[in-house]
């Protein structure tokens, strides 16, 4: 629905070989919710211009009602003369029956794919378990508003299909596509059982961006739904870092049908990830362009501070260990990481790195081996999560001590991936272990800010 696919590794960066940077280039917060993610395209021009979008910051109201009504839902669908008019068949229904109806009508009348209808039904069955797994007495009622809303914005889409240009800015008029992303997840999200890491770091890397400065997060990458959990997980403490975050996403996110609508809600650096890149062998040479037109947007980003980057190095989600079935954080790819900081380190403005673990995957798993095909099933599921971030790295001590050039790049993403991995490990005992809070460590303080 929303994979922020990871940046892939050096592939990101083909195209411009070395980046030499003079730069051309129901919850505990159950009294919790409101709301309304992102994805990448593969061509770039768009129905009008290419990733076109108009940015509004509206500070989200921590921990709101649990879902918005559908009045409320509604009125953001219809309230802006910027759309065009277009069926209503969906947020017109008042039962379940009338929803899945009206999938079956507009697939009989060939307005809709066969391949989009079936993944749309599977998706409401999915979801629908996945919050009647909450316990929260508004389920029903949950359901049938959200999915409505997703299902009038996935034919929307379909009948104009909206491209992503390389640098997406997150559309938050005349629909607020990114509190659409919110009131979709929140509901999935076990607040009880979730936690963040050193939280007063968070308020330091905001401290920093209102100084100009650019700070880039290099993740782990579990889910689809990963930029939504992000911000909900931080928008009681700070919902500016969770609203001007900008995802490196892979371009699987921006076609997808049931995708791109979540995707449309993110600030998106649009690339073409390594593990697809010779999918198709006539399409090698478009990617690689694209990708370089996507590394020059984001250095002139970079160049204007106070940017907030999201990175995963490791090119895609994580996967299960295929014999204990155990999850981990996929091995970073050192070329990634290496050109990210040397991006941010010639920028002109100062920039810092920090290390991010992020603990989701039973919200929304990804396949257990990575598809070729666009239209993976969505298997969905009410849980905990957790996110944590620990101190800046900084490459020139590692440097100091490494003496060599290559074997520095190689420790320095080493101590990233270490960084994330410890992290990730307390969270999951944490969450899976059930240590809650007492799972902290010295360098990993875990808290509930919501409550």
């Amino acid at each position: 629905m929303f994979i922020l696919s990871a940046t892939p590794s050096s592939t990101f960066f083909t195209s411009t070989p070395r980046v030499s940077l003079s730069f051309l280039s129901s919850s505990s917060s159950s009294s919790s919710s409101s709301s309304r993610l992102c994805s990448v395209s593969v061509r770039f021009g768009a129905r009008g211009p290419v990733f076109p979008c108009p940015i509004r910051s509206v500070k989200v109201r921590a921990m709101a009602e649990m879902v918005q009504d559908k009045d409320s839902a509604e009125e953001n669908v219809a309230c802006s003369g910027g759309e065009r008019s277009h069926s209503r068949i969906f947020l017109d229904a008042s039962t379940e029956e009338e929803l899945l109806a009206g999938i079956r009508k507009e697939r009989e009348e060939g307005r809709l794919p066969s391949n989009v209808a079936s993944g749309m039904e599977v998706l409401y069955h999915n979801y629908k378990k996945a919050v009647f797994q909450s316990g929260n007495p508004r389920a029903d009622e949950i359901v049938l508003s959200n999915m409505a809303v997703v299902f009038d914005r996935v034919f929307f889409d379909v009948e104009d299909p909206f491209v992503f240009s390389p640098y997406h800015k997150a559309l938050r008029e005349p629909f607020d596509y990114y509190m659409f992303g919110q009131s979709y997840i929140r509901p999935l999200v076990d607040f009880r059982n979730s936690y963040v890491g050193n939280i007063s770091l968070f308020n330091e890397i905001e401290e920093k961006l209102q100084k100009g400065h650019n700070i880039v997060l290099m993740s782990n990458h579990q889910t689809e739904a990963d930029p939504a959990i992000i911000a909900l997980l931080l928008e009681a403490t700070n919902p500016h870092i969770a609203e001007s975050m900008t995802y490196i996403a892979g371009d699987r996110v921006l076609i997808d049908p049931l995708c791109k609508p979540f995707s449309k809600g993110r600030n998106l650096l649009c690339v073409y990830s390594k593990k697809h890149m010779y999918d198709d062998p006539e399409l090698v040479e478009m990617k690689k362009k694209a990708n370089t037109r996507s590394l020059k947007e984001m250095a002139l980003l970079l160049r204007g501070g106070s940017q907030l980057i999201w990175i995963a190095p490791s090119g895609g989600r994580d996967r299960p260990d295929p014999h204990t079935n155990e999850w981990f954080p996929a091995p970073f790819d050192a070329s990634s990481v290496d050109n990210m900081r040397r991006l941010a380190e010639h920028s002109g403005a100062p920039g810092h790195i920090y290390p991010l673990a992020l603990l989701c995957n039973d919200i929304m798993p990804p396949p257990p081996q990575v598809e070729k095909e666009i239209g993976e099933e969505r298997v969905i599921s009410f849980h905990g999560a957790g996110l944590s971030v620990s101190p800046g790295i900084s490459f020139s001590e590692i440097a100091a001590a490494c003496g060599n050039p290559e074997k520095a790049k190689d420790a320095y993403s080493q101590a990233i991936y270490n960084s994330v991995t410890e992290q990730y490990n307390v969270l999951n005992s944490a969450i899976h272990g059930k240590q809650g809070l007492e799972a902290s460590i010295p360098s990993v303080s875990l808290s509930q800010p919501w409550n």
